[in-house]
């Protein structure tokens, strides 16, 4: 069994992911005012708008006009992520990555966790452009009908009815086709938060000092594709598509993967004190 301290961030991103659940479930059956809404557009503590920007990006381009308070909590949300989380929203917000997780825990188990088939990672750029294009098309928001995310949240506050075969399609998708086929490769609001934190603040830093080769930090994590200095320099992650989930820190042995600012260095290691 791992120690509290190789899963300390697992345990925190499910306290986040399942507090908000509840906070949300707590808003729409008890009338608590701490979280009132869904994942599209909410209200903080009763007063603060939250929104989803690519959510209203899609509402955009359907050629409805957008209401003043859901631009505001729009831009709330994406100046968070943007300046400071980065793509945190898919590794500690987003419910879908509980089950992600466990699809590649079961993966895992079975031996296919280091084989999984060939997909490029931008199809969900494609994706996002995609759901643009036909949101404009149809006149509705295009993801949102068939987004598994939304579908979670209103299984979870509702009642599951046929929502949970949206979520039991991602899980499938990821044991027996692609690892983290669906966050990692075909979802379009990951693809939307990995352009908008491109430019954030937090990142996870690599000391090469301390670095010893192991790459199991590679092995966990779910977009090895942001890990290219590793065993090679120092630095921060420099790709958007983190998810900042802290699988690498928690599996590096040697503490060479730290959180930090991008502008920050490696940690420095103290000399040790010679003595005569």
């Amino acid at each position: 069994m791992p120690g509290i301290r190789e899963i300390r961030y697992r345990i925190l991103r499910r306290l986040v992911q399942v507090g908000a659940l509840f906070l949300f479930v707590a808003g729409n059956a008890w009338g608590w005012k701490v979280l009132q809404g869904n994942f599209s557009s909410s209200l903080l503590f009763g007063a603060l708008p939250l929104a989803d920007p690519f959510s209203l990006l899609q509402v955009a381009a359907t050629g409805t006009m957008v209401a003043a308070k859901a631009l505001l909590g729009g831009g709330i949300v994406l100046l968070f992520f943007a300046a400071i989380a980065g793509r945190a929203f898919c590794g500690w917000i987003c419910p879908v990555n509980i089950a992600t997780d466990l699809a590649d825990s079961v993966r895992t188990a079975a031996g296919e966790g280091n084989r999984p088939l060939r997909m490029s990672r931008n199809i969900r750029y494609w994706v996002l452009g995609l759901s643009l294009i036909l949101s404009a098309v149809f006149g509705v928001a295009a993801f949102e009908w068939i987004s598994p995310v939304g579908a979670l949240h209103r299984g979870v506050v509702f009642g599951m009815g046929m929502g949970w075969t949206a979520v039991a399609a991602v899980f499938l998708f990821d044991v027996f086709m692609v690892r983290n086929g669906f966050c990692g490769h075909l979802c379009p609001l990951g693809a939307f938060y990995s352009l908008a934190g491109r430019w954030s603040l937090v990142r996870v830093v690599h000391s090469k000092e301390q670095c010893t080769s192991c790459m199991r930090c590679i092995e966990s994590c779910p977009e090895p594709q942001v890990l290219p200095m590793v065993g090679k320099r120092d630095g921060a992650v420099a790709s958007g598509e983190c998810t900042n989930c802290g699988r690498c820190i928690e599996a590096c042995p040697e503490g060479a993967m730290r959180f930090g600012l991008r502008t920050q260095g490696p940690p420095k290691k103290v000399p040790k004190e010679v003595t005569s």
